[in-house]
């Protein structure tokens, strides 16, 4: 068996580095019995990584892979505490730092403040880097009845009332690529997909139906050629649906 570093930042504790186990490679059957992640509503993915991380770059690649699934919505969630590290990671946001550790703090399985993490639906957490068990989370989170969005012109409809939740706008940048001139990445040059650039939440209402416009601040975010809205339970609790959606015209 084979294993690969996974670095761990427990909040307010000094950093550890875990032993993650790597199955051995699978076998052609074992694949093509794999669940898939195409078929199916949408599915949130959210990568916790870091361009400090020399575990990370593996996780990035898996994420631009689930990426081309038609049924997948992957994000990367950039941190800034490996900063420390020789290296400030250039898309980096506090505002991921704070997200992580409130999806830690809700005591998600497999979940935690550390790198690369990839969490599903907000419900459960596997190492980024490990894609037949990522895959296996987005095919189990698809249970149940579905719940919609749609989207006409600048507003986004939830197909039914969602007390307690709100629609969480998200502008991204589809690619981006950095050269990195030191820390453990130092001196390679990594890509990244589907990186958040602003996001902003609409509460919903207690009665009737869940609607809002698109946020202007996401609309006309610098920088951003790819928006997402995810109806989600509010205090970062259990997303119910997510969706790609298209700018508004002008």
């Amino acid at each position: 068996m084979k294993t690969n570093p996974i670095f761990l930042a427990a909040l307010g504790a000094t950093a550890v580095v875990a032993l993650v186990t790597l199955a051995p490679e699978e076998s052609l059957a074992a694949a093509q019995s794999r669940p898939s992640a195409e078929n199916g509503p949408p599915v949130l993915v959210e990568l916790f990584t870091s361009q400090g991380c020399s575990s990370c770059p593996p996780a990035d690649r898996v994420l631009e892979k689930i990426d081309r699934a038609t049924a997948v919505v992957a994000i990367s969630r950039p941190v800034t505490y490996w900063d420390r590290l020789g290296w400030k990671d250039t898309l980096a946001r506090a505002a991921n730092d704070a997200r992580q550790r409130r999806y830690a703090a809700r005591g998600l399985p497999g979940g935690g403040v550390y790198t690369p993490e990839a969490v599903v639906q907000a419900r459960q957490a596997v190492v980024g880097s490990d894609e037949r068990q990522l895959r296996r989370l987005i095919a189990g989170a698809r249970k149940g009845p579905p719940m919609t969005l749609t989207q006409t012109g600048g507003r986004i409809t939830a197909g039914q009332a969602a007390p307690h939740s709100e629609l969480n706008f998200i502008a991204v940048a589809a690619r981006r690529d950095v050269g990195i001139q030191a820390g453990e990445n130092g001196q390679r040059r990594l890509g990244y997909t589907n990186v958040v650039l602003n996001e902003v939440a609409v509460a919903c209402s207690r009665k009737g139906v869940c609607s809002a416009a698109i946020p202007a601040a996401i609309a006309n975010q610098p920088g951003a050629d790819r928006w997402a809205v995810v109806l989600q339970r509010v205090d970062h609790g259990p997303v119910e649906a997510v969706r790609w959606i298209s700018r508004p015209a002008k």
